[in-house]
């Protein structure tokens, strides 16, 4: 793996990270009675692959709770 896609997939899970801590604040601070929020983070290809999709496309989750 060469240093621009390793970069590009930096900047993707930073703008991610960034933007998911801020909608995770935000509903918090909506719904101030929710002592837990379990929530489920998906990474998901959108790649057009055409005729020739892919046996195994990429998927990936992580679950976990976010505590008060």
């Amino acid at each position: 793996m060469d240093e621009t896609t390793r970069n590009d997939i930096r900047r993707l899970l930073k703008v991610f990270g960034v933007q998911a801590d801020e909608a995770l604040m935000a509903h918090l601070d909506k719904h101030p009675e929710l002592p837990t929020l379990r929530v489920r983070i998906t990474l998901e290809d959108l790649t057009d692959y055409g005729a020739g999709a892919l046996a195994d496309p990429l998927t990936f989750q992580v679950e976990g709770e976010v505590r008060r």
